[in-house]
């Protein structure tokens, strides 16, 4: 199972409003990307976005830079929103930064959490569904096939037409990245996709049937089970010691799921509610590094993972406590993680 990070790019937000700025976030991100290599970890993963509060709206270009300070981590979106990009050209960005990086650039499509690329790049709303099934089928084909020809509903016609540059290997790697929903899941499995889960919320036992969905139409369209790979998306954060550790994490943390529940309508988030979530059948894995081996090992035998993908900037903590979490992370939690999976 890889073991890797995930992030949004969350800023810093005073109590008073003040926002951090983008320029000093991003340099921090490529400080911690660098520490993730040192310390082992398997991959990283930038969301995209286009808000004040976070600051990447560009995923492709982050992981350009980070392919010049790293030698060994496999560097993807999480997510790149393809409902409202232009398959071509984001084919064209992931190809150049897998050339860049020497085979190490992975893309992650997923619909997003929030809507404001649909406006800002001219998508209407009402076709948030068939965008994303059209332009996922479109990506598949552009990554098989260096010359195409395609016709479809959102997207100008194309007439022999060659995609380049190409992945390294001419295979770029591509993963599906899906909430709750088991359309989402059968399409990924029938696609031959890898899947990642956003567990965000509630008991992840619950998720077991969108699993079994997504393996059972991998296996009906007749993908090769020997590459079959799937993944789960959870918020952790990690510390020496688990009480202080969640109880410096619990105000960030809240603070960031009150300013997102404020547009969508939910209650005020409660201390009891992320206590909750970092037991044993909760969401959260926040804490010292003996309590996250344990949990994620758990997860992997509830769901035969093969990847496994902390979310770790959800309302961005100080820089130098992510540095230290991530410390924790490579040099401690994945060497248990992995000395248990290889018994």
């Amino acid at each position: 199972m890889e073991l890797g990070i995930g992030m949004f790019g969350d800023l810093q937000i005073s109590a008073n409003g003040e926002i951090q700025s983008a320029q000093q976030r991003l340099q921090e991100i490529i400080e911690e990307i660098k520490l993730m290599d040192q310390v082992g970890l398997d991959f990283y993963g930038i969301g995209e976005h286009h808000r004040p509060d976070y600051a990447v709206s560009a995923p492709e270009i982050v992981l350009a830079a980070a392919a010049t300070v790293t030698k060994n981590i496999k560097l993807g979106s999480a997510v790149s929103v393809l409902s409202s990009s232009d398959p071509v050209k984001l084919y064209q960005s992931f190809a150049t930064v897998d050339l860049i990086s020497n085979g190490r650039a992975e893309l992650m499509a997923g619909r997003g959490s929030f809507i404001e690329s649909f406006p800002l790049y001219g998508q209407n709303l009402a076709d948030y569904d068939a965008l994303f099934e059209e332009k996922l089928n479109l990506l598949v084909k552009i990554n098989e096939q260096e010359t195409i020809s395609w016709k479809g509903k959102f997207r100008p016609e194309l007439k022999e037409q060659q995609i380049l540059p190409r992945a390294v290997g001419n295979n770029l790697k591509m993963w599906v990245a899906v909430g709750g929903t088991p359309a989402s899941v059968v399409r990924a499995g029938k696609l031959g996709l890898p899947v990642m889960f956003a567990i965000i919320g509630g008991n992840p036992e619950q998720f077991q049937p969108l699993f079994d969905y997504y393996k059972q139409a991998y296996e009906d369209a007749g993908h090769e089970m020997s590459k079959f790979q799937v993944g789960v998306h959870m918020h952790a954060f990690f510390g020496d010691d688990s009480k202080a550790t969640a109880d410096y994490y619990y105000p960030v943390y809240a603070a960031q799921m009150d300013r997102i529940g404020k547009s969508r309508g939910w209650p005020p988030f409660q201390r009891g509610q992320y206590d909750f979530g970092r037991s044993k059948h909760g969401h959260l894995i926040i804490g010292d590094a003996n309590e996250a081996a344990e949990k994620i090992i758990m997860m992997h035998e509830l769901f035969g993972l093969t990847r496994f993908s902390a979310h770790m900037d959800v309302g961005a903590p100080a820089h130098h406590q992510m540095m230290r979490s991530i410390e924790i992370f490579g040099e401690k939690i994945a060497l248990q993680v992995r000395k248990a999976l290889n018994k």
